[in-house]
């Protein structure tokens, strides 16, 4: 059966810089397509192309007769006014979806994607349900290809897992543009990366992120070894033509125009073997109190709802800490208590003297018409950075800016480069405490690595608010977690309070495992964590589960044990052989499961 969507040889620039030059995509029926690249790339330009919001300077696109296409923007916005319902009545309308079915479809969509109060104003909704909303309107029509921009950008970790069901188990084909590699893990049966790195401006990869990341990184091998081949021959070929051989014979001329070639492939493959990443230090003071902030019965409430109450936590030097929870958990108004922007409720919050935090807020904006040179040196040609004076330039080039952009609007740069932008502005200020709301929205993944490194060798204290369970699972320390209800609880790490909240599920009852002493537990679950992260995440999620499959194992023993001592088996044979091929097989499980769970724990502590 031919593709959905058949791009063929697409160029597409803006200005004199093209985006990508000739690159050929196809999208199929079953196809769930992970998008990555460098910020800057082009993946959101080619989603526009495929969807026929923009037109290509080369190339062609065609499309399956009869097949919707919907695409589900970074930034989902609705009219004022306008409802819920109405939000989802127009596309059912669009697709002539028979009148008097509509208001059974209409249900069912946003009864899956979570909504109750059909006649709410669309415009109100937080941004997390806003994103909903537009997955809830994509689906609507039945599409045969959606294409999502950023779709984790607003949600919480739990929206995110639903996210995860509902492009699992669509009917759909989709293509998902996304910096969030766990998500990416866990959705993309398919792979490709938009970067000038590779010779067809692309690489595609049939299978998961994690088999992505093996088949690039034997492509990298593979460049490398033809680029120092290449070098070489090169070096070979000019000293032979420094020798000024004649072009008179035509196996000379035919040499020196293969040597000319070369030089040309050299060119080539140096220009695209050069990776450039963006340089983040954060710059912590040279304090030595190792007790940075301390809450003591700490409570927080809008009217009659409490956030959180009695939390009792201490924040210390070189401790990273992740909050989890619900949007509308209380997450951002923690770090605006710790920072001091608002008060509790009731309780204390005690601060070291002249303690420096650092806040790096979620709604962060740059002046759209402020140059990118005034918005990473704001008084003057030049910044002082650990002590150092750097010319803005230099500045600028350490975030992958080049001189050129320097004179041009903020508002004309990519999310991921406002976002670098911020961070570079964030890295001037010395802290003891940093406090980062949401720092990844945007981001690409080379720099989601670096970032995650910087924070890791950063000699402050962290409190973390992200998305992103990957970079939350290598960075955090202890995890604590918010049930928006007021409970507030320490975990060991993020698969942990992802267990908890299965297990609390299962039984309808999430209040007892909150009760815990938060301080208590603190210095347990880093130590926990720590050696946790000697675990890959597939390992570290079966190591969490391990315990209780072990418990369910010997029950299973037990009972064939018990069988096996029934005196009525004793005298039937063939119950008997039975009995104990279940009994060795009961046994089997249970050795398997204790020599995992021992392969793991030397792992743990040796890895």
């Amino acid at each position: 059966m031919p593709p959905i969507i058949n791009a063929q040889k697409l160029t597409k620039s803006y200005g004199a810089a093209p985006l990508f030059e000739q690159i050929s995509f196809t999208v199929s029926a079953g196809d769930r397509i992970a998008l990555i690249g460098p910020n800057g790339s082009g993946k959101s330009t080619l989603l526009k192309l495929l969807a026929g919001l923009e037109d290509t300077d080369e190339g062609e696109i065609s499309t399956r007769k009869r097949a919707k296409i919907a695409i589900i923007y970074q930034d989902s916005q609705f009219p004022p006014a306008i409802t819920i319902r109405q939000v989802i009545e127009d596309p059912l309308a669009g697709a002539a979806v028979p009148s008097s079915e509509r208001a059974g479809r209409l249900s069912e969509t946003l009864g899956k994607t979570g909504f109750s109060d059909f006649n709410r104003e669309a415009a109100t909704l937080s941004g997390g349900w806003r994103k909903r909303l537009a997955i809830a309107q994509a689906l609507a029509a039945a599409p045969g290809v959606v294409l999502f921009d950023e779709p984790t950008n607003h949600l919480d970790l739990q929206s995110i897992q639903w996210l995860e069901e509902i492009i699992e188990r669509a009917p759909f084909a989709s293509v998902i543009v996304s910096h969030d590699r766990y998500f990416l893990e866990n959705t993309a049966n398919e792979v490709v990366e938009l970067n000038r790195l590779y010779p067809d401006g692309l690489l595609r990869v049939r299978g998961n992120y994690s088999k992505f990341l093996i088949e690039k990184e034997l492509f990298l091998e593979s460049q490398a070894q033809r680029h120092a081949s290449l070098e070489n021959r090169v070096k070979s070929e000019i000293e032979w033509l420094r020798r000024g051989p004649k072009a008179r014979t035509t196996k000379s001329k035919a040499r020196i125009d293969k040597a000319h070639e070369m030089i040309g492939d050299l060119a080539d493959v140096s220009s695209r073997s050069r990776i450039n990443t963006a340089k983040i230090d954060f710059s912590a003071t040279d304090r030595k109190t190792k007790r940075l902030l301390e809450l003591n019965g700490v409570s927080y409430a809008f009217g009659d709802h409490k956030l959180f109450k009695g939390l009792d936590f201490a924040v210390t030097s070189k401790m990273r800490v992740g909050l989890v929870g619900a949007n509308g958990s209380g997450k951002t108004t923690l770090l605006r208590l710790m920072q001091g922007e608002i008060a509790p409720t009731s309780g204390e919050i005690r601060r070291a003297d002249a303690l420096r935090i650092v806040y790096f807020e979620q709604n962060r904006v740059l002046d759209p018409e402020m140059t990118l040179k005034r918005a990473l040196a704001p008084h003057g040609d030049s910044v002082i950075f650990q002590d150092r004076v750097v010319h803005v330039a230099s500045w600028a080039n350490r975030f992958l800016f080049s001189a050129e952009q320097l004179n041009q609007p903020v508002g004309r740069l990519s999310g991921g480069e406002r976002a670098r932008v911020l961070i570079a502005k964030l890295m001037l200020e010395p802290a003891d405490l940093l406090l980062l709301d949401e720092p990844t929205n945007d981001l690409d993944i080379p720099t989601l690595e670096i970032l995650e490194e910087s924070l890791l060798e950063f000699h402050g204290a962290i409190v973390l608010v992200t998305h992103d369970r990957y970079l939350l699972d290598k960075v955090s320390s202890i995890v604590l977690g918010l049930d928006g209800e007021g409970g507030i609880g320490a975990f060991a790490d993020y698969l942990q309070w992802e267990a908890w909240q299965a297990e609390a599920s299962a039984s309808n009852d999430r209040s007892a495992p909150f009760q815990v002493q938060v301080q208590a537990k603190a210095n347990t679950a880093r130590e926990t964590g720590q050696q946790r992260k000697k675990l890959s995440y597939l390992e570290a999620r079966e190591y969490t589960t391990l315990e209780d499959r072990v418990t369910e194992a010997e029950d299973r023993l037990h009972e064939r044990r018990q069988q096996m001592e029934e005196p009525s088996i004793g005298t039937d044979a063939a119950r008997l052989l039975q009995a104990q091929r279940e009994l060795d097989e009961a046994q089997d499980v249970v050795d398997q499961l204790y020599a995992r769970w021992a392969e793991l724990e030397t792992k743990m502590t040796c890895g």
